[in-house]
């Protein structure tokens, strides 16, 4: 399988990959070099700048910033966030971040994001995710369409 990287991946693509169930979002790459440490695995730091990239791409991707100065766009803060560590990523591999949103409320969000590399699961990372006034003083109630998407798309519960 030629797999392509930086372009959201069909569902059929991440089954290829060896993820069980595809997810709203996917996004493939390759290890860098330069995100390996001492041990000449992938560095931790790098795992988060993977999950944080995938995240603004889902925020962009679903409509619910572009981050692109917009006035009237939330701010959008990570509340809480757990990750886990499963198999260490190396040199050279292939591998595939997913994102979706598993819950809501009325001002809040959780990610469910993964790291996928030959098959097996590798990393996850949950957060959870508020929203803002611009000013961020004040919480954000998230919009009817966007829970509408959670719940349709991506099979959040409210």
């Amino acid at each position: 399988m030629t797999l392509p990287y930086h372009v959201p991946l069909s569902a059929d693509q991440q089954r290829a990959f060896g993820i069980p169930q595809p997810q709203p979002l996917a996004i493939a790459d390759r290890v860098r070099f330069s995100e390996l440490d001492v041990l000449n695995h992938v560095n931790n730091v790098a795992y988060l700048e993977w999950f944080e990239r995938l995240r603004i791409r889902y925020s962009q991707e679903w409509g619910i910033s572009r981050y692109d100065g917009d006035a009237d766009a939330p701010r959008i803060v990570i509340r809480s966030g757990e990750i886990r560590y499963h198999a260490e990523v190396r040199m050279d591999e292939d591998y595939v971040a997913t994102c979706g949103c598993t819950a809501f409320r009325n001002t809040s969000y959780t990610l469910q994001q993964q790291i996928w590399a030959g098959g097996t699961l590798r990393a996850t990372f949950d957060c959870i995710l508020v929203t803002l006034e611009r000013d961020g003083t004040t919480r954000r109630r998230l919009p009817d369409w966007l829970r509408t998407r959670f719940t349709q798309i991506d099979g959040a519960s409210g």
